[in-house]
């Protein structure tokens, strides 16, 4: 039995239209009645992930949510950060100048909001905002509290222009940073230690489970680490290809319900009812 599931949401747990469809909430029900801990794994702020929490009903006791690709554990039911894992002002300051040689917009985020130092804020930014349902502001990186803490940095681009920047980051800053990519225009970098993998692997542990019993569901660069820990790891039918590459298990797309059916498949050992 599968004791832990860690999903990721944008692309797995969510359809296009950012939606939890009736057949993956029932089926999630479903696990979780049967013991299994359901973990929402995302890149996105924890402030964007509150609503499918309450809808799911995952704020009960025992209740954890991994949020900013692993920089944050947090027990969902009293609020308590089990692991926190931030960037520093001074690598806001280092990668806000790299942001600026590299010729690429960017934003980043606190506890509580997304701020862009561009004065053309990028449509990407933008999309963040949205997507995240956080306040967005115009803010200097040398306005910023000198003792604030950062749980990630973006640089984001149009998709062609994105890989060029990527291609062009120094090799020195990719060994200082872990650095993924979670989108076509999205760019992520973090504390050196934080990553979905590693979130999860401490959140087994602590509850005593085995990796064996880990199940993780993906379909994004930001998705390896977790892929490559799970005892189970799956991939959606929309994954990238490295992601299906290593993963134990394919399952449909995220507009075709693939949460419920490698759930149904693999853990509750029966086919979907739909």
């Amino acid at each position: 039995m599968y004791k832990l599931i860690a999903i990721d949401m944008d692309g797995t747990l969510l359809n296009d239209q950012h939606e939890i469809t009736p057949e993956v909430r029932e089926t999630l029900l479903e696990a979780r009645s049967k013991g299994s801990h359901i973990v929402l794994c995302t890149g996105r702020p924890i402030g964007g992930v509150h609503r499918y929490l309450d809808e799911l009903g995952l704020t009960d006791e025992g209740d954890y949510v991994i949020a900013y690709n692993g920089a944050l554990v947090q027990d969902t039911h009293t609020g308590r950060v089990v692991n926190e894992l931030s960037l520093t002002h001074e690598n806001l300051e280092e990668l806000y100048e790299v942001s600026r040689e590299l010729e690429t917009p960017m934003h980043y985020f606190d506890s509580k909001q997304v701020y862009t130092p561009n004065k053309d804020i990028s449509r990407y930014t933008i999309l963040e905002a949205h997507l995240t349902q956080l306040p967005l502001s115009y803010r200097k990186v040398e306005e910023m509290p000198k003792g604030t803490l950062f749980p990630k940095v973006m640089f984001i681009h149009d998709p062609e222009k994105l890989s060029e920047v990527i291609a062009a980051v120094p090799d020195s800053l990719k060994q200082k940073y872990t650095m993924v990519q979670s989108a076509p225009y999205f760019f992520e970098i973090l504390h050196p230690q934080a990553s979905k993998g590693s979130a999860v692997q401490q959140l087994a542990e602590s509850l005593d489970i085995t990796r064996e019993q880990v199940m993780c569901i993906g379909d994004n660069g930001n998705d390896l680490s977790m892929i490559q820990y799970a005892g189970c790891g799956v991939a959606m039918e929309n994954a990238i290809p490295v992601i299906k590459q290593h993963a134990d298990y394919e399952t449909l797309s995220n507009n075709a319900h693939g949460v419920a059916d490698a759930i149904q498949k693999l853990v509750l050992a029966k086919h979907p009812s739909s």
